[in-house]
């Protein structure tokens, strides 16, 4: 059973027409390999039983249909360094998630940049939050930021306005798109070798 603030979010994210995301702990669930998601969903859930594991990470692979529907939603993250060092599920896990990574970057619907530890702190040092937004010019744009228990949903003019300046100076700060590639193939190779 999904809490039901979670079941809004996944509504409202099948809805959107582009979704904006920044991450600082982790790669983001709509572009984590199973085994990853695995990795991280154990990590909040360790005293869940196999079966409930298993629905999670169904879930979140579930989620990640939107991406190939036809009409797919833009996808643009923005992910801390810190994020793609820290190993979670271990080092094969990790490369093969960098490795995943590397591959949505060649999706035309899909923009990654990372921010990298050398430009020090950031606009979005409060944490992670997802802006999405619709297609529908009369829906407002609806800011996401998820807590351990609960989640919280922004539709006020002046908190969407301040997490849309946060988002646009975090892509300013943050590594080109065009580089990501190159830097996620970087840590990739040197920190989980093959």
């Amino acid at each position: 059973m999904l809490p039901s603030w979670f079941q809004s979010y996944l509504g409202l994210e099948a809805a959107a027409a582009l979704i904006r995301s920044y991450e600082v702990q982790f790669v983001p669930g709509l572009l984590q390999t199973p085994e990853y998601a695995r990795a991280v969903v154990l990590l909040g859930h360790r005293c869940a039983g196999a079966d409930e594991i298993d629905r999670r990470v169904g879930l979140r692979m579930q989620r990640q249909e939107l991406l190939r529907r036809p009409q797919p939603p833009h996808l643009w993250v923005v992910v801390d360094e810190a994020a793609l060092r820290r190993p979670i599920g271990g080092a094969k896990v990790m490369r093969d998630q960098l490795t995943a990574l590397i591959e949505a970057t060649r999706s035309p619907h899909v923009r990654l940049q990372i921010i990298p530890f050398d430009a020090g702190g950031h606009a979005a040092a409060g944490g992670a939050f997802t802006i999405l937004r619709f297609g529908d010019q009369d829906l407002p744009d609806i800011v996401y930021i998820e807590q351990l228990t609960s989640a919280i949903y922004l539709d006020k003019r002046e908190d969407l306005d301040y997490y849309a300046a946060a988002m646009e100076r975090l892509c300013v700060e943050a590594e080109p798109p065009e580089r990501t590639p190159e830097l996620l193939t970087r840590l990739r190779d040197d920190l989980y070798p093959q």
